[in-house]
């Protein structure tokens, strides 16, 4: 089983299902698909149905889309518990996870992930105040009910979903509850996800389409090293 990712260092999409292969110790390989680039617009369709990362390869079936291929290894490991176990508890989780890949879309235009960064007072809090208030609502339900650290007591597929988020608290340093403070640092505590944020900080690529200070307009593309 191989997964192509993007950048580690930018690829929120890409996160999410590696975090469930690694975390769950299902056997795989990955791949970095570059997201800059000489030709990489070229590469991504040569290697991609969609054009987009990540992308699962199992034998000869290639499946695209994040919560496909969540869904696919949770069918393909179903001793792995990447969902609840408890069928009203898996229809939360599988809830969560589909208001993250759907929604949020302020925080996803204005506060892009980028673990090697730290932006504090980058972000314009009025413009993600919506998004932040409903993290805390959803959060803080699901944390309360389950007594934590994750959304649903152990790890599972929703926390990978939200992972990326949990990044943007951090590097842009947003205003959040003690609660929700406390949901970031379980996230960045997972072995799996130390494991990404490592690789991550060693890459040395650059994607100026995610870094924030291109585009506020602070520098121009192709300037930061």
């Amino acid at each position: 089983m191989k997964i192509l990712i993007g950048n580690r260092n930018y690829s929120s999409w890409s996160l999410r299902p590696w975090l469930v292969l690694k975390h769950f110790d299902i056997p795989f390989e990955d791949e970095v698909l570059q997201l800059q680039g000489e030709g990489f617009r070229d590469v991504l369709p040569q290697r991609s149905p969609s054009g987009r990362v990540p992308v699962l390869q199992d034998g000869d079936l290639v499946v695209v889309e994040t919560i496909a291929i969540i869904e696919y290894l949770a069918d393909r490991f179903p001793d792995k518990a990447i969902w609840p176990a408890d069928i009203g508890q898996r229809a939360l989780a599988r809830a969560a996870a589909a208001e993250m890949h759907s929604g949020f879309q302020a925080l996803r235009n204005h506060a892009p992930m980028n673990l090697r960064a730290s932006h504090p007072g980058k972000v314009n809090i009025d413009a993600v105040a919506k998004d932040l208030h409903r993290l805390e609502t959803l959060w803080g339900d699901l944390l309360r009910r389950s007594g934590g650290p994750f959304l649903f007591g152990a790890f599972t597929a929703a926390d990978a979903m939200y992972a990326p988020v949990a990044t943007r608290i951090r590097t842009y340093e947003l205003p959040v509850s003690d609660l929700a403070a406390g949901y970031v640092d379980a996230i960045y505590a997972l072995p799996a996800f130390q494991d990404w944020l490592t690789q991550a900080r060693h890459e040395p690529w650059i994607v100026d389409d995610d870094e924030i200070d291109v585009i506020q307009g602070r520098v121009k593309p192709g300037t930061l090293a």
